[in-house]
């Protein structure tokens, strides 16, 4: 067993994914990029060995049973623990979408991948990330699940496009990662919820004002809590985000 942190990043190959990767190998984490995209993941882990990350690639589709139960297998033979799980994979559905008309399969796609995938994989890490001395679950949602924020008259989140399958399954999201805290308290694993902020990814069709780096920050930040850390929180750069 080794004496090195290891981490896992779902959707690790591109993105906010890619530069959490990115950051904790800087810190001398070993890393999991996980990707379901065989060659995208190749690509990834050479960049990030080509920057001095110590990376390795995880099979993984956040939406499938035998390959979230094969990740953990790679994981437990190599390294019988996990450190630190990003559940950061996510899909949009394209945008806007307005609920009066929105396709029932995208809402479905939606939750399929940003909710029951995180349980799927943070159910099925659980084992290993007990075996951790600080195990620590960062779960990547977005200021569009803060209904706060979504009903305000002055807030910029409001004023967005319509979002009826995206939003709604980040606000499940965030209060998934609640549910995980309370039933978790009594344990030494810290939850929290991060929003990276408008990030330029294939997601938003390039169109964020902040960069990938910026928006993994926070992540990062949770990852790396120390044990007194905050737990069952919802954060950006700024601070706390209400609910």
């Amino acid at each position: 067993m080794t004496g090195q942190k290891i981490a896992l990043v779902t959707g690790a190959n591109k993105g906010i994914g890619f530069e959490i990767a990115a950051g904790l190998g800087r810190l001398g984490w070993i890393v999991g990029v996980g990707a379901r995209d065989a060659a995208r993941r190749q690509t990834a882990v050479e960049k990030l060995s080509a920057g001095g990350a110590d990376v390795f690639g995880v099979p993984l589709d956040v939406t499938d049973d035998a390959s979230v139960a094969a990740a953990a297998a790679m994981l437990e033979e190599r390294f019988e623990r996990l450190d630190v799980l990003v559940n950061n994979a996510a899909v949009t559905g394209g945008m806007p979408q307005e609920p009066t008309n929105v396709d029932i399969a995208t809402v479905l796609t939606a939750v399929e991948t940003n909710v029951i995938g995180v349980i799927r994989v943070t159910n099925t890490m659980l084992p290993l990330l007990r075996r951790s001395p600080s195990p620590r679950i960062v779960n990547m949602s977005s200021s569009v699940g803060s209904l706060t924020r979504q009903t305000s008259s002055t807030d910029q989140g409001s004023t967005g496009p319509l979002s009826a399958a995206y939003a709604p399954s980040k606000t499940f999201l965030n209060a998934l990662t609640i549910q995980y805290a309370k039933e978790l308290r009594d344990t030494n694993i810290l939850i929290n919820a991060a929003c990276p902020g408008f990030v330029a990814t294939d997601l938003n069709a390039f169109r964020g004002h902040r960069t990938p780096e910026q928006g993994a920050a926070i992540g990062i930040h949770l990852a790396t809590l120390p044990d007194n850390g905050p737990t069952g929180g919802y954060f950006e750069d700024a601070g706390a985000i209400p609910w």
